[in-house]
């Protein structure tokens, strides 16, 4: 007969076996390795985006709308593709076809950018390269919560987050070690610069390498093995994550859609009766449209059931989500502005031009890509810190204190004097950026990029089921997309009513916004991470 000891024994042995494997470094290396390639995607867009549409003929003021490509795409695929992935599973594993499908289109698209011979066509590239990196990234997210347990999930994204800060560095330098190597740097309006478009063009073949690296050294654990691993799950997050949060009745829907389809045509109206900048259509057309989906959930109750699913999930996410998206809004909030509005902000403030064909401009270009090279170069490092700084003094206040320090980085950028301390302020080779003081200000960015890129998810993935990962990671993204939209359409009339066309007063309103970010991090998160 069985006794009670050997029946613990034997519940203790079988939640064991039910328990995700530790992996080892390179295990955790190799599934984060296509992030690198992803990165160089992301890091030659926001790097030089803005000077390719500039190039061609774009005003400051028309910036950012032209960047809206990027949330917009965001928006519509990052819910589909995470939705999708938690239901695929075949041949080729869950999550791995995402990666593929977003690398091999990301690589085409990004050869194809810097030869558009039009703006609109740049513009449209921009749109499918976007879309394309998207249907890559999240999946990339939830595959660490497949993959990995609690215990490694902070090292996991950590190792992400390391992968990106290289990517992010390399994209960053590209072009101006490419001009070193003989490339030239200047174009007149109307096309690019050779070392742009050759940069464009190596990272496009390192992206899909690397991203089929992971795809080749990783594999997945099936559907059942996931919900094996979940219900040996006993912590008290794994029973927050598991409990039921019943879905609001389908009154709920009709209000709420009828409230938000409301204030969208009232937005849209004013646009109109007030003649105000006419891209605020695309954040008006954005809220009617999400309030006519709410209609079309509540109203009919057949609505397609990706979108309900995703209706659903969106009204009920975890208390700790809802709050972390907060943060969220707030950080991405800062970083968008910085990417589109860095090279006409450095421009201006440090070199005394506005004019993008002008030698000044491509010093100013310069300045501004050794900036990003130093807080891309920071995650290399601090992310790999992280784990010990989270275990000595927290997550949140790690997190907070690592946003707190982007937003003063931000705010030095107007402060610190950079034109004194760069002479002539037309060459730039490796490292340049520290021989100015303005470095002090790319490590505060960095190491505030670094935590944005790691702790949220690695919270998030403490907080979702499993079976939801991906829709979670995808729904999760609208608090990165939405505040993409608020810049994208307000900042440009911003700039040119309130700052007198100067983008430099936009990186500081970024900075202070990201401070915010930290306060509201600490007083509303309620997150505390198991031992």
């Amino acid at each position: 007969m069985e006794t009670s000891s050997q029946s613990k024994a034997a519940d203790g042995s079988k939640r064991a076996m039910n328990t995700k494997p530790l992996l080892g470094f390179f295990q955790i290396w190799n599934m984060a390795f296509g992030f690198f390639g992803l990165q160089i995607g992301f890091g030659l867009q926001n790097a030089n985006a803005s000077r390719v549409f500039q190039s061609l003929g774009a005003n400051v003021d028309e910036l950012a709308l032209f960047w809206l490509a990027g949330p917009v795409t965001g928006l519509i695929m990052q819910p589909i593709v995470g939705y999708m992935s938690d239901k695929t599973w075949g041949r080729f594993g869950r999550r791995r076809p995402y990666f593929f499908i977003g690398a091999l289109l990301a690589s085409i698209a990004l050869m194809f950018m810097p030869h558009s011979p039009a703006l609109w066509i740049a513009v449209g590239s921009l749109w499918v390269l976007d879309a394309s990196l998207n249907i890559s990234m999240e999946p990339f997210r939830a595959f660490v919560g497949d993959k990995l347990s609690t215990a490694q999930r902070t090292f996991g994204y950590a190792m992400q987050g390391l992968m990106i800060g290289a990517g992010g560095w390399l994209a960053s330098k590209l072009p101006s070690f490419l001009t070193s190597a003989g490339a030239s740097n200047q174009a007149d309006i109307g096309s690019v610069p050779e070392s742009v478009t050759y940069a464009f063009m190596i990272g496009a073949v390192i992206l899909f390498a690397s991203v089929m690296w992971t795809i080749f050294t990783t594999k997945e654990y099936s559907p059942q093995e996931l919900a094996d691993f979940e219900a040996a799950d006993t912590s008290e997050l794994a029973i927050m994550r598991q409990a039921e949060r019943p879905v609001p009745p389908a009154a709920f829907f009709k209000r709420w859609g009828v409230i938000i389809t409301l204030i969208g045509a009232a937005l849209t109206a004013c646009v109109f009766i007030f003649n105000t900048e006419k891209q605020f259509i695309v954040f008006s057309s954005g809220v009617t449209l999400t309030g006519l989906m709410f209609l079309w959930h509540g109203a009919l109750c057949n609505a397609p059931q990706m979108l309900a699913t995703v209706l659903d999930d969106l009204v009920t996410m975890p208390l700790i989500m809802k709050r972390l998206a907060l943060v969220q809004f707030a950080t991405w909030f800062a970083f968008f502005i910085m990417w589109v509005y860095s090279d006409p902000a450095f421009a201006a403030h440090h070199f005394g031009t506005s004019d993008a064909a002008s030698k000044a401009y491509g010093a100013a270009s310069f300045a501004k890509n050794d900036m990003f090279a130093v807080y891309n170069l920071v995650p290399i490092g601090f992310s790999l810190m992280i784990p010990f700084i989270v275990r000595a003094i927290g997550l949140k206040t790690t997190y907070a204190a690592a946003l707190t320090l982007g937003g003063l980085g931000l705010i030095a950028i107007y402060v610190l004097p950079m034109g004194q301390f760069l002479g002539d302020g037309i060459s730039f080779g490796w490292f340049t950026a520290f021989q100015t003081k303005f470095f002090l200000s790319a490590i505060g960015i960095g190491i505030a990029w670094t935590c944005v890129l790691t702790l949220p998810y690695a919270i998030l993935a403490d907080a979702l089921p499993a079976e939801k990962m991906g829709t979670y990671m995808g729904i999760f993204n609208f608090f990165i997309v939405l505040p993409q939209l608020v810049v994208g359409t307000v900042m440009g009339p911003v700039i040119a009513t309130f700052f007198g066309g100067n983008a430099v007063y936009a990186i500081v309103l970024a900075g202070i916004v990201m401070i915010i970010g930290a306060a509201l991090l600490l007083l509303f998160v309620p997150y505390k991470k198991p031992a």
